[in-house]
C-alpha cells in the first residue's frame, strides 16, 4: 500500500461515517508541534562478502564476509510535526482517522563498526571497494551530520475523555497504523543510505483540551510514536540495515465540533 492510496482510503473512511453522525458527534482537529526522535542503533549485515578499499591499518582487498555485522549510532536534531484528523464520538470515548507527518534532520553518527573491527580512525577509503586513501578518518566523515528521516503516518486512534465539570478536559489515547519512513543518511554529502520503507505505527497519547466554545477546543498533549525498525538498504557498499525509529512530540492544536 503506498502513502496516497492510505490517505485516500482515511479520508473516504471518516467521510463515509460523517454521513451519519448526528449535530456534535464529529469533530476535526489540527496539530502541531516538536518531533524529538530517539537516537538509533543502526544494525545490519553485508549483503554478500565485502572488499574493503585502503584504510589506515586496514589494507585495501580485505574481504569482510557475507552477513558480517556492520552497525553505528545516529542521534538526530529536534524536528517537527503537524497532524490532522477526523473524529466521531461515542459518550467520553473517541474514534479518529489520523493524517501526521514528522521529520528530523540528522545530528551525526558516531561509532561505526564492520566485522567487529572500530573503523572511527581508519581513512575512510576503507569503506569503498577500490578507493586508495581520501585523506579523511570515518569518524570524521559521519560526524558530519546531513539528511533526514521523514515519516508520514496513516493512524487509527481511540481516546477517552475525563469529565471534570469544567473547561479542561484530559484525555488519554492510542493509536496504530502504518509509518512510511523515508531515511536519508549522507554525512559528508556521501550518499550512505538512501531508501524508503513502510513499516508498523503505534503511539500513546496523554492531553489536555481547553473549551474555548461550544465549538472549538484547544489542545496540548504529548505523543509517543514510533514504527518497528525500518528495513533499508545501503548505497555506499551492498548491506541491509534496520534503522530505529521512535519519537517523542509535545504538539498544541485545535479541535472544531460539528
Amino acid at each position: 500500500m503506498n502513502a496516497k492510496k492510505a490517505i485516500s482510503t482515511a479520508l473516504i473512511a471518516a467521510a463515509a461515517i460523517s454521513g451519519t453522525a448526528y449535530a456534535d458527534d464529529y469533530y476535526a482537529s489540527v496539530s502541531g508541534g516538536v518531533s524529538l526522535l530517539s537516537n538509533s542503533t543502526n544494525d545490519g549485515v553485508f549483503d554478500g562478502a565485502f572488499t574493503t578499499g585502503e584504510g589506515t591499518t586496514i589494507p585495501a582487498g580485505t574481504v569482510l564476509p557475507d552477513q558480517a555485522p556492520v552497525a553505528w549510532e545516529t542521534d538526530f536534531d529536534a524536528g517537527f510535526a503537524v497532524a490532522g484528523a477526523l473524529g466521531k464520538r461515542y459518550g467520553a470515548f473517541r474514534g479518529e482517522i489520523e493524517v501526521a507527518y514528522q521529520s528530523n534532520g540528522v545530528g551525526s553518527h558516531a561509532g561505526v563498526t564492520a566485522a567487529g573491527v572500530a573503523l572511527n580512525t581508519e581513512d575512510a577509503g576503507v569503506l569503498i571497494t577500490g578507493s586508495p586513501n581520501i585523506g579523511i578518518s570515518v569518524g570524521d566523515l559521519v560526524a558530519d551530520g546531513q539528511g533526514d528521516v521523514s515519516n508520514l503516518f496513516v493512524m487509527a486512534n481511540v481516546f477517552y475523555d475525563f469529565n471534570t465539570g469544567g473547561s479542561l478536559k484530559p484525555y488519554i489515547g492510542a493509536g496504530i497504523g502504518v509509518g512510511f519512513a523515508d531515511v536519508d543518511f549522507s554525512p559528508s554529502g556521501v550518499d550512505i543510505i538512501q531508501d524508503k520503507a513502510t513499516e508498523f505505527a503505534y503511539q500513546g497519547v496523554a492531553g489536555v483540551a481547553y473549551e474555548v466554545s461550544p465549538s472549538i477546543d484547544l489542545t496540548v498533549a504529548y505523543r509517543y510514536r514510533a514504527t518497528t525498525d525500518v528495513s533499508v538498504e545501503a548505497d555506499l557498499f551492498s548491506a541491509d540495515f534496520d534503522i530505529e525509529n521512535r519519537a517523542s512530540i509535545v504538539e498544541a492544536g485545535l479541535r472544531f465540533n460539528f
